[in-house]
Formats: C-alpha cells, sequence, structure tokens
C-alpha cells in the first residue's frame, strides 16, 4: 500500500521550492500547477515539471502533480507535459463525477502510450472539492483501478457550500466522515483537507487527530513545517505496536489450539481484533523499511 500520511503541495512555477519539497520526510509532494500558479506562469510550470520530475524521482517521496480542472480547457496538456518517467500519479481537481476520472484516465493512457510508459502506472487522486462532489465519493473512488486514494478539499468545499471555514471545522464534518467511509468502503486511501492556518500547531495536530478517527489515511499539507506532526499523528506509536505484535502472537497461538477469540489484557481479542493488528504491524514495518 502507497504511504500517504502526508501530501505536500509545492507551487509548479517555484523549481527551488519543488527541489527542496522533496527533502522535507513527506510521503508525497504534489507539484500544482492549479491554483497555486497564475495564468501567466502555467507553461513555465510545466517546463519545471518536465524537468524536475527525473530529480524529484530519486527522492524517497512519491510525486504526484496536481493539475488543472476538467473544465478549464488545460487538463489534457497539463498531462501530456508530465506523464512521463517519475511520476506517480496525478491529482484531479474539482472531481465531480466518475466520468471525470474516465475523461482523465483516457488522457493519461494516451500520454503513457506515447511514451512507451507502462498502461496504468500513473495513479490518480480525485481531489473532492465540491458539494457534487463529496455526495459522489463512492462512485468516484470506485470509478477507475488507477485511483489509489480520495482527498478531500474543505477550502473550495466551504466556498461552494457558501459558509466560512472555522478553526472548529464543523461545517466540514459530515463531507470529512463521508469522503473517508466511502473510501474505505471501495477499499482506497482517503486523505484528509489541509490546514491553512500554518501559525496554529495545536489546531493542525488536533484536526490530524480527529481526521486520523474518522478514518483517514493522512492529510493535505501546504508547508513544510506541518510534516514531521502529521507524519507522526498518522504513524502508528511504539506502545501500539508492541501491543499488536502481543494481539497477533496471542491470537494465532489460540487459533492453533481450535479457539476463536481470546482474552487479553481484559480485553476481548476476535478476527477483527486480530486482522486489525496485523495491519498495524504490516504499516509499522513499511515505515521502518522506507526509514521514515
Amino acid at each position: 500500500m502507497m504511504r500517504m500520511r502526508t501530501l505536500l503541495f509545492s507551487p509548479g512555477n517555484n523549481m527551488r521550492m519543488i527541489y527542496k519539497a522533496g527533502t522535507l520526510g513527506a510521503d508525497a509532494i504534489i507539484v500544482d500547477l492549479e491554483d497555486a500558479v497564475p495564468m501567466a506562469d502555467k507553461e513555465t510550470a510545466r517546463l519545471f515539471v518536465r524537468d524536475t520530475l527525473p530529480l524529484l524521482a530519486e527522492q524517497p517521496s512519491s510525486v504526484f502533480v496536481r493539475i488543472n480542472a476538467l473544465t478549464t480547457g488545460l487538463t489534457e496538456s497539463d498531462i501530456d507535459w508530465t506523464v512521463q518517467a517519475g511520476l506517480d500519479g496525478i491529482v484531479l481537481p474539482k472531481a465531480e463525477s466518475a466520468d471525470d476520472v474516465h475523461a482523465a484516465s483516457a488522457m493519461i493512457e494516451k500520454a503513457e502510450r506515447a511514451r512507451a510508459l507502462p498502461t496504468g502506472g500513473v495513479r490518480i487522486v480525485p481531489l473532492l472539492e465540491t458539494a457534487r462532489g463529496v455526495a459522489s465519493a463512492r462512485a468516484v473512488a470506485a470509478a477507475h483501478e488507477r485511483v489509489v486514494a480520495v482527498a478531500f478539499g474543505g477550502v473550495d468545499f466551504s466556498r461552494d457550500m457558501g459558509v466560512d471555514l472555522s478553526r472548529e471545522g464543523d461545517e466540514l464534518a459530515y463531507a470529512r466522515a463521508h469522503i473517508a467511509l466511502m473510501a474505505h468502503a471501495e477499499g482506497k486511501l482517503a486523505v484528509d483537507t489541509p490546514w491553512i492556518d500554518i501559525h496554529d500547531p495545536d489546531g493542525l495536530r488536533a484536526h490530524a487527530r480527529m481526521a486520523r478517527q474518522l478514518g483517514f489515511h493522512g492529510k493535505l499539507l501546504i508547508h513544510p513545517s506541518q510534516v514531521a506532526p502529521v507524519n507522526a499523528m498518522f504513524s502508528p506509536a511504539p506502545e501500539a505496536v508492541a501491543y499488536a505484535g502481543k494481539v497477533v502472537e496471542a491470537f494465532e497461538a489460540a487459533r492453533e489450539r481450535g479457539a476463536g477469540a481470546i482474552s487479553l489484557d481484559g480485553k476481548m481479542i476476535d478476527e477483527a481484533n486480530y486482522r486489525q493488528a496485523r495491519d498495524v504491524l504490516a504499516f509499522s514495518d513499511t515505515l521502518e523499511k522506507s526509514g521514515t
């Protein structure tokens, strides 16, 4: 499973920031061709993406590019410039339907074929940022095998809903829970909305903690200072890993005796707890092997 605890945006028209983003310990970087790049700089940003992808591919972070939305008329050119060796995926903004995912996938496949790349190698992370997008979360998640995760864009969503974005985030509560649930229902990763106040680390940690409890696997990030605390929030604590090891060991021993459930440290442990513990150990092993 791809690590997506932290996905750090970097503006596509700033080559220095693109290079630096790959060294900051995020699981993935998202080179942005959309909101962070004014129209006058779109062509420059495409050139920078093309030229930096081979170098970014040498960094431990996965590399995604956020292209411009399908409604802009820029999408196909963005994809044509960015799909090349070293690109892990495309972030598709303003995704609202399975048809949007299929349209983007067709453009990606055309570019893959033109460059003799393996078909299907470039993944898609649809970004749900509107009421229609959130309502269609399950259809979007299930739309195509390229979809590795679905992500939530709370800033544009709140604007679409005609409400102000608050520190408490009550206006995002249903959308966040819905997206996480629909992603899990389709076996896809769920990535939470960014925390936009970079001077409020306590708010960031609280927001990330709630995201984890809702079932998200990570968050979109807008500043390097957010990487370390969010990585920590979405990583299993040492004591959780140790307990998961005890659960797996005890349950497997009990299963050999023919038992279907056991009591461990005063708690009932069944098959579901066992599978969850194995997932914790597997993710911990993935992080250890990646050095993160």
